[in-house]
Parts: C-alpha cells; structure tokens; sequence
C-alpha cells in the first residue's frame, strides 16, 4: 500500500494497485484552473476514484511512504474500518424526500446511482415491494461519476413505499440486505415513504 500523511498527522492507507491501474489516481495541486484551496487540501491532495475517502483522499499531503498492509495502518483501519475500501454499487431518492406529501397524479421521482470505477447501466424503483420499473438514466461523465436518474410514476392517493435499486455496467446489481456504514460501506435498497394527497 500508499501510506499517506497529512499536514495534521492524519494518515491513510491506500492499495498500491489502485494507483497504478487506469482509473486516473492523482495528486492534486489545482482546481478550476487555480491553486488547490486551503479547504480542499493545498498544497496537494490525493484523489483516488473508486475508493471511500478514508483510504484515498488525504489532503494537505506531506509525505507518500510505500510500505504494506501488514506493516503500517491508516488512522481509521485500527478503529474498525475496512483496510481497502472499494465503494460499493448503490442508489438513491432524492425527490420527493422521504415523508413528504405529494398531490395525486404523475409522481416525478429522481436521484443519483453510483458505481465508481464501472459506471451504472440501470437504475430501477419498485412501489410496495411490486415490480421494479426501469428509470430514466441521464449519461454519465465517466464510469467514476454519479448519474443522474427519474421515473415518473402514476399515484393515486394513499400512502406509497418507494425503493431503488442499480445495477452497474457489469450486471452486478447493488447489494439488496442492509448493512452499517462500518465497516465497509453502507449496502441495502433507499427507501422513502411518499403521502399521496388527492
């Protein structure tokens, strides 16, 4: 691995494999055609795509030290944290946000998917645990990029639960059963509970 340390002591342990693969790994010394800001990590930032920051955005860099694994650790792997960190497939609701009221008709629902590193082909929403119906997927920038996704869905009044699922370029589909953050990346299906008004 990468051991990374900031300015402040912080520390990050990052596979030496994903810095050398393709998925454009970089140190970052600007932004918009300017210096990196203070508050975004000058005078250098490291920004892995593909990787949960805890293992790939140390800002503030002031020293890269290749070592392994089994030798060194990352200020979050001691604290129950992954050593890795791949970010996982997942999805979510953004409008309408969940518990909110909605007049009765055609329901525009939208979010983001992500699938760093292998990009999303398909988003779907399911209502009431029903079928799953294929959503509208905005292109993406690269496959390290959130798209933009919405379905607009006929509701009649009554009260709806609303889930979303994606599946990336690959065919793998995000993970169904719900997980905590901790240790590896949060998984399961978002969900919100629309309240449809006639």
């Amino acid at each position: 691995m990468v051991l990374s340390r900031s300015a402040d002591g912080w520390t990050a342990g990052t596979p030496l494999e994903v810095l050398t693969d393709n998925r454009d790994a970089l140190l970052a010394v600007g932004m918009n055609g300017e210096p990196l800001p203070l508050e975004h990590g000058f005078p250098v930032r490291l920004v892995v795509p593909g990787l949960y920051g805890y293992v790939s955005a140390t800002k503030w860099v002031t020293e890269l030290k290749v070592t392994r694994f089994a030798d060194d650790v990352g200020y979050w792997t001691p604290r129950g944290w992954s050593e890795r960190g791949p970010i996982k497939t997942s999805s979510r609701i953004d409008v309408p946000r969940d518990g909110r009221s909605v007049p009765a008709g055609t329901v525009a629902f939208g979010g983001v998917a992500w699938a760093q590193h292998t990009g999303i082909g398909r988003v779907e929403l399911r209502v009431n645990r029903g079928p799953w119906q294929q959503a509208e997927l905005a292109p993406g920038i690269s496959t390290d990029t959130w798209y933009q996704w919405k379905l607009e869905l006929p509701l009649t009044r009554g009260q709806y639960e609303v889930q979303v699922r994606a599946t990336d370029l690959n065919g793998a589909a995000q993970v169904e059963d719900s997980a905590p953050v901790v240790p590896s990346g949060a998984t399961g299906f978002h969900t919100v509970r629309v309240d449809v008004k006639s």
